[in-house]
């Protein structure tokens, strides 16, 4: 028998997710002879059996890795090493070029949570259960490969029994890095907030029953501190919320398993995959009727009692410790972010316990350190698929691929808001996790610390710094900071659609729809509303929205009456009924006036596109709502509030490429006068903004041909918006739309990455063609 060698190398996502073990295991079956071991790029396996036998082990390392690994390539060279007797896993090799291979964070398997919950196993209650199929890696990761030594439980020296578990090929513990046990492991404690701790054999039991009673509890999660009470008490929750300065914006729901999800939310068929998945996320579904979690979680009524909130955000357990705190606490529990409002999160405990004593009653804390600051990720199905929302644990740090090499190592700094900045080189762009908006000084510090982890991990010197075109967000500061490097301007919504161009692998050109908030335009107006022709090194606009000025600039983001006036104004041509609108019945008529004034004079009343501007003017003056509480609030509630069942649209008008929607706020205003229901009128002014959008991209699709069809920027978040959309344009264009990466400013940072290479290339072409190229011609 003739025995050939090949060495494979494998990259992608395939350390710490048991692919060693896998390809120990498979070589044995098939009677392949040799070794594998990590090294700084991946795996790398020495293999020698007959050509045939080597092809069929090449298919199955692709076809068959475990669930949690990610396979991006499989490469193999010739090698004539003599041939070993038998097949082993060998030590890391540290050297080289290294390429980022760590997973990441996995929830708990149901293996482990079986003997977490066998009174007879010797890992009963123990909150630090992990095998190589779940457990932590991003979050305890201090360098790479992946190793022990090189995570925050190189300080917890295994015992016998887990040490035997770690060196079995044939154990699902083998080589599992964050192994351990409550003999060797790290240890849990109740802590009050005074900092002593709670003299009990069982922590996780005393903090669920101070749960039960009302109270709050700070959690030393995965990724950094969680903050939890009983999500059934209207008091609690209040408490939660007076306590953290979050007056308003939903809070999400832990439940114990997926029976007790379905008594929350009314889960579809993709809902309830998403909600299972190996990632865990957030999963924002229907609320339901009779369900034993509180209004005040969710609290969209805004003071109406009449009112129940349309939709929750839903996840399970994802540590042993989850698990069994839920268990324990016989009831959902609200579970967040621990923070003051427009801070970080926190990771270390004695930050925890300065920043969340005012907060929190009691603290669960141990000894084994975070690394990274990991939030929980955030997603919901549109158009019958899974959209991150917000991308961090369970996704961060796998890669997105491009089609090509990068032509140089790129760091994309992101947006403003939602932030998330990207490191792309060779053919992988790298996500870091979600930061969010860059606007206190300890968010700027994680932000600058996240980017400087990622280098390191990465192995990665960026060359090329890309940056959003406003001058004033930190992250163009940071980027325009930065020494030694290129530095590239990207426009906001250019970003936004090449973001998902990438992410699909379309080569473009596309029609791009860019719709959000306000991004920085090129016309000396926010845009918001784009129809773009796009490619990756440059775009053309070829239609947008009339605008609308902003009183006050960012003012009247906070206080949308100032919008819904102005484009109240516009419509009526300077006299709109007024009287008949509730919004502005009790509004003192000297603040109405000097908004009118502002915008008369031009004073600090910049122009913008946005739809998201129009869903807040609309929201405002339909259900009386002069101000918002956070970002995205009135759209989010204006899009809630809209009728399933309505299919009528109102009157609009394209002049131009431009979309006017004065005649549509004057019947909105007309069905506000009628008595129509607010439901009403939101699912008319949805319904009338999609059918502008698709007559606007079939007169781009006229001029530009079969294009494909990118739909992009925060307001694709909104379900409706986007499915009625795409549901009308699907007929006779390919439709695509984010769904790996966030639709909104949480994305953004990809496409600047892929928008700075290919002006790069642009740039590195020549601009003439050499006389020997021409005589080859």
């Amino acid at each position: 028998m003739t025995f050939s060698g090949r060495r494979i190398e494998v990259r992608g996502t395939v350390q710490g997710v048991g692919f060693r073990p896998f390809v120990y295991q498979l070589a044995r079956r098939n009677g392949v002879a040799g070794r594998v071991r990590n090294d700084a790029r991946g795996v790398v396996i020495d293999a020698f059996a007959p050509a045939e036998t080597l092809d069929r082990f090449l298919r199955v390392l692709e076809s068959d890795a475990p669930p949690s690994a990610r396979v991006r390539s499989v490469e193999w060279m010739a090698i004539a090493d003599p041939v070993p007797a038998d097949f082993s896993i060998d030590a890391s090799d540290g050297g080289g070029e290294v390429r980022l291979s760590i997973p990441a964070d996995l929830a708990t398997c149901d293996e482990c949570l079986a003997e977490v919950l066998d009174p007879a196993d010797r890992r009963y209650r123990y909150p630090f259960t992990n095998c190589t199929n779940c457990g932590p890696r991003y979050s305890i990761v201090t360098g790479a490969p992946y190793d022990r030594a090189k995570t925050s439980m190189a300080g917890f020296v295994m015992c016998g029994d887990c040490r035997r578990e770690y060196d079995d090929p044939l154990d699902r513990r083998f080589h599992a890095q964050p192994n351990a046990c409550p003999k060797c492991g790290p240890r849990l404690v109740a802590l009050t907030a005074r900092h002593a701790e709670v003299t009990t054999a069982d922590a996780i039991g005393f903090a669920a029953r101070a749960l039960r009673a009302g109270m709050i509890v700070a959690i030393k999660g995965l990724g950094g501190f969680q903050l939890a009470c009983d999500a059934t008490s209207p008091s609690a929750v209040q408490r939660l919320r007076d306590r953290k300065h979050r007056e308003a914006k939903p809070l999400a729901v832990m439940v114990r398993d997926v029976a007790e999800a379905e008594r929350i939310a009314a889960l579809t068929a993709g809902e309830r995959a998403l909600l299972q998945s190996i990632e865990r996320p957030i999963v924002l579904a229907k609320w339901k009727t009779d369900n034993p979690v509180c209004p005040p979680v969710c609290p969209e009524t805004f003071g109406r009692q009449d009112c129940l909130p349309s939709t929750v955000g839903v996840f399970l357990p994802y540590t042993p410790l989850h698990h069994l705190l839920l268990r324990d606490a016989g009831v959902p529990l609200v579970m967040t972010s621990g923070n003051l409002c427009d801070e970080p999160m926190v990771t270390a405990d004695g930050d925890a316990l300065v920043r969340l004593r005012e907060i929190a009653d009691l603290f669960l804390v141990h000894d084994r350190e975070i690394v990274a600051r990991v939030d929980d990720s955030v997603a919901r199905v549109i158009d019958g698929a899974p959209v991150l929302l917000r991308r961090a644990r369970g996704y961060v740090p796998r890669a997105v691929e491009a089609a090509r090499p990068f032509a140089e190592p790129v760091l994309a700094c992101g947006a403003h808001l939602k932030n998330t900045f990207c490191l792309a080189a060779g053919t992988h762009a790298y996500l870091g996790p979600h930061i969010g908006d860059l606007e206190s000084v300890e968010t700027l510090r994680a932000y600058e610390a996240a980017i400087e982890r990622m280098k390191e991990l990465a192995g990665v010197t960026p060359a090329l710094v890309a940056h959003d075109l406003h001058p004033d967000y930190f992250s163009t500061r940071y980027a325009l900071a930065q020494e030694g490097v290129r530095t590239v301007a990207v426009q906001h919504h250019h970003a936004h659609i090449v973001s998902a161009m990438a992410e699909h692998g379309i080569a473009g050109p596309a029609i791009g729809v860019a719709y959000d908030g306000t991004g920085f335009g090129t016309d000396g107006t926010a845009w918001g509303g784009e129809i773009l022709i796009a490619g990756y090194a440059d775009f053309e606009r070829f239609g947008t929205f009339r605008t609308i000025p902003l009183a006050g600039g960012d003012q009247a983001i906070r206080h949308p009456w100032r919008i819904a006036l102005a484009l109240l104004d516009d419509a009526f041509d300077g006299e709109p009924p007024l009287h008949v609108i509730p919004l502005f019945r009790d509004m003192p008529r000297r603040d109405i006036d000097a908004v009118r004034r502002m915008i008369a004079r031009r004073f600090n009343s910049p122009l913008a596109r946005g739809v998201g501007r129009y869903f807040d003017a609309f929201g405002a003056f339909i259900l009386g709502l002069a101000e918002t509480r956070y970002e995205g609030e009135i759209a989010f509630r204006w899009n809630a509030e809209a009728d399933e069942g309505e299919s009528r649209r109102y009157p609009f008008a394209i002049a131009g490429n431009e979309i006017d929607l004065r005649q549509t706020v004057i019947a909105a205003v007309d069905d506000l006068r009628a008595g129509r229901a607010a439901g009403t009128i939101s699912a008319r002014f949805h319904n009338t903004l999609a059918a502008a959008t698709v007559e606007l991209v079939h007169a781009a699709r006229d001029v530009h041909g079969d294009l494909p069809v990118v739909l992009s920027g925060g307001c694709f978040q909104n379900a409706r918006l986007a499915e009625s959309i795409a549901g009308a344009l699907r007929p006779e264009a390919r439709v695509f739309m984010n769904h790996d990466v966030p639709p909104g400013d949480g994305g953004i940072a990809l496409g600047q990455a892929f928008v700075a290479d290919a002006k790069r290339r642009a740039e590195a072409r020549p601009t003439f063609v050499p006389e020997e190229e021409l005589v080859c011609a």
